[in-house]
């Protein structure tokens, strides 16, 4: 576990010092991350503030056992100018969505059930970044992005842990926004958005075999979330459902929306039948579904969002694609013909695949071997402009450790509700690294701008 520091090393506080009479928020985070490895997280206060519940006890043994790298000890920091930046990126892309001329061309390459029309826009979109040289850089778009709950709870457990962060939280403002609220008026959104003013009485948390799911403990917050403003929650798997005249029901009870965590993006597989068959009779508000994926997070529309030329011919105006031109690493299909030029340039690509998840069949260009690559010519693949991502240095076990940071923005209909971090090491984010796991985000403010 990570060993409380009183201060920043001697080096980081000598930069830190420096940094921070240029009013140059870059820099100052970039000092903070490197410097600073005291821990802010008290857990004290995040075991409290899970055990609102009489069933809680089961929760915090969850994370306290079987998860002991959910949460990092300590949080990021990141410019305000680049949390800013982000945003920006986020409202880019949704103007984008917007246009009929997107629609149609994502549309052409997506599942059926994509195709269905839906007024409910998807809650939890994830856009996950990549701090660059020049500024974030969006990686990839998330439809069932998971841990918003969990992390708006971690960041109320935070504390200043030295001076040097004081300093910084203290010319931060406070928080307005009751997240848990927000969330929850989220679900209230679209199922209005579905059916006007009818009351919402009922949601399942749909997941496949949601009993060994790693986000698990996200679920049961949810539940009880829910419960706490008059809806009745359930958390089920796909298969348990049942789709008939009155509709979608669970066990003999009337389910109103579906909270869908399912990596079956397309509802196609068999245990999603009667998800498919409500989705596709428009009998239960499915949120998020199909078609969001489409329009947001098939990798595929990496391609369109990086290409200024489609953009034009799609309908966006000229400060949308600049801002996509900033923010988008370039991104390209994998195509056998072209397998010597990717193979000559790998070093400087991420491969993934098109309708992939959670980093799976993702590789570095650098680590591959000539067998993988055989196989991404085959597969339906993208190509991406490597962004290596940036770094949080902690105290792990004595020692400091370097660990990798994507940052995701959690948001709705276009607004950024919430921005975190994921600190890792190894090839992609995974929760299995000591001292990493999901991290609050400081956004370190402004003074004077100096090309930040």
């Amino acid at each position: 576990m990570p060993v409380q520091t009183p201060s920043l090393s001697s080096d980081a506080l000598a930069r830190l010092a420096s940094v921070l009479s240029s009013g140059t928020c870059t820099d100052t985070a970039e000092a903070l991350n490197a410097g600073c490895q005291c821990v802010s997280l008290d857990r004290q206060v995040l075991l409290d503030t899970l055990a609102r519940d009489p069933r809680d006890g089961a929760l915090q043994a969850l994370l306290a056992e079987s998860r002991p790298h959910l949460f990092a000890d300590s949080m990021a920091f990141v410019a305000a100018a680049h949390v800013d930046a982000m945003a920006r990126i986020v409202a880019a892309i949704e103007r984008v969505v917007a246009l009929p001329g997107w629609q149609d061309a994502v549309l052409a390459w997506a599942p059926a059930t994509a195709r269905q029309p839906a007024r409910a826009a998807g809650v939890f979109l994830g856009y996950d970044f990549h701090l660059g040289e020049g500024g974030p850089r969006l990686i990839e778009i998330n439809t069932n992005a998971g841990g918003g709950l969990l992390n708006a709870i971690l960041g109320r457990a935070q504390r200043a842990c030295c001076p040097e962060v004081a300093g910084v939280m203290a010319a931060v403002p406070e928080p307005h926004a009751d997240l848990e609220s927000a969330f929850v008026e989220m679900f209230r959104s679209e199922w209005r958005l579905e059916r006007g003013e009818q009351p919402l009485r009922s949601i399942a948390i749909v997941d496949e075999a949601p009993q060994g799911q790693y986000l698990l403990p996200e679920f049961l917050l949810f539940q009880r979330l829910f419960e706490r403003h008059g809806i009745a929650a359930r958390i089920c798997d796909p298969a348990e459902l049942v789709h008939g005249d009155a509709g979608l029901s669970l066990h003999g009870e009337p389910v109103d929306l579906v909270y869908n965590r399912l990596t079956d993006f397309a509802l196609d597989g068999p245990a999603s039948a009667a998800l498919r068959q409500a989705w596709m009779a428009g009998t239960a508000v499915i949120t998020p579904h199909p078609r969001a994926h489409a329009l947001y997070a098939d990798k595929r529309n990496l391609i369109l969002l990086s290409d200024a030329d489609a953009l034009r011919r799609l309908g966006a105006d000229e400060a949308t694609i600049a801002i996509l031109q900033q923010g988008v690493p370039h991104t390209e299909a994998v195509d056998a013909a072209r397998s010597d030029a990717l193979w000559a340039r790998r070093r400087q690509l991420f491969f993934k695949p098109a309708s992939g998840f959670g980093s799976r069949g993702t590789y570095r260009g650098d680590k591959l071997t000539r067998r993988v690559f055989a196989e991404i010519l085959v597969g339906d693949y993208i190509a991406q402009a490597l962004v290596p991502p940036s770094e949080r240095r902690l105290e792990v076990e004595g020692a400091p450790v370097d660990l990798k940071m994507d940052l995701r923005n959690y948001a709705y209909r276009g607004q950024v509700q919430l921005v975190t971090a994921r600190l890792y090491q190894g090839q992609t984010t995974n929760f299995r690294t000591p001292g990493g796991g999901f991290a609050p985000v400081l956004a370190v403010p402004c003074g004077t701008p100096r090309g930040d």
